[in-house]
């Protein structure tokens, strides 16, 4: 892989930090003059096969209608959901022009996240009854301050796309069940507050999110006929607790499984690894997800 990453903010200093050295070949970045080229059209075309695109949500188009037109694979830091954004047609021509196009959520990669998944494939705790999720951190602030930030969906689509992606990883979830429970503007202009309820006839799930929250909090519980599935924290905010509760009948205290994780965050390397993945199986289809984000939050 011979990659370019454009834009040097948070994002992109990421996805240095844990690309292979020999494969980064060049940055972009407008306005940061440490970047080695100020746009992605100056960078010699024969020099990069992959475009790392982390950048301000109103360019993204942009540049992958570029990365489309000079058949480079692509990775596009999550979300993808603006109204000139064409999820069936670029999935179409990834298709037709055998380009990976990829967009990022990191979450995926958590370790507990997986583990929840392989408890859930196993039926480990029977059927399933409800799922609720919380999500929040304190952003609240450096999102006034942003000039394309604060605009729009606000945490809905920031931390809420993480939540949607994350439901429809364990439950492939059907978007038309989801409906906006509340939302509000505590501090923005955008929303910062929102919860999201999805209900259909055997399942119950609450999403809730915020860019209030002054502790980094991350907390899901799914019940179940057997027992429970239970995760505390993010890697990255650490440690991280993974518990399953075997259901004791008629009552009383169930039999308790914990995985304490103490680590730095693993999901930036994973995804690099799978992205490559994604590339070596020739796997041109990968906006499925996507696409029921982007009908979700545009139904709400």
């Amino acid at each position: 892989m011979k990659l370019v990453v454009v834009g040097l903010g948070i994002q992109g200093q990421k996805r240095i930090k844990h690309a292979q050295k020999n494969e980064l070949v060049a940055t972009v970045d407008i306005n940061n003059k440490k970047a080695d080229y100020r746009t992605l059209e100056k960078v010699p075309i024969k020099k990069y096969d992959t475009v790392f695109i982390c950048t301000p949500d109103n360019v993204k188009i942009k540049i992958i209608e570029f990365c489309l037109k000079q058949k480079k694979n692509f990775l596009v830091e999550k979300p993808l959901l603006g109204k000139d954004i064409n999820l069936e047609r670029i999935s179409k021509k990834c298709i037709k022009s055998k380009i990976v196009g990829y967009t990022a959520y990191n979450h995926r990669f958590e370790p507990h996240f997986i583990n929840l998944k392989n408890y859930l494939k196993k039926k480990k705790i029977g059927k399933i009854y409800y799922c609720k999720i919380f999500y929040g951190n304190g952003t609240a602030k450096i999102v006034k301050k942003s000039p394309w930030k604060d605009t729009s969906d606000g945490v809905i689509s920031d931390l809420g796309s993480h939540l949607l992606d994350t439901v429809n990883f364990w439950f492939n979830c059907n978007y038309r069940n989801f409906k906006m429970a509340k939302f509000k503007k505590f501090e923005n202009n955008s929303p910062d507050y929102v919860n999201l309820i999805y209900q259909n006839k055997s399942l119950f799930i609450e999403l809730e999110a915020t860019l209030c929250m002054w502790k980094n909090t991350f907390r899901c519980e799914i019940v179940g006929s057997k027992g429970s599935l239970s995760i505390d924290s993010l890697c990255k905010w650490g440690p991280s607790k993974f518990i399953y509760r075997k259901r004791k009948y008629p009552s009383g205290i169930p039999k308790e499984t914990c995985l304490t994780l103490q680590m730095k965050d693993p999901t930036w390397k994973q995804e690099y690894l799978y992205f490559k993945k994604l590339i070596k199986n020739k796997s041109y289809d990968n906006f499925r997800s996507d696409k029921i984000i982007k009908k979700i939050i545009g139904n709400l």
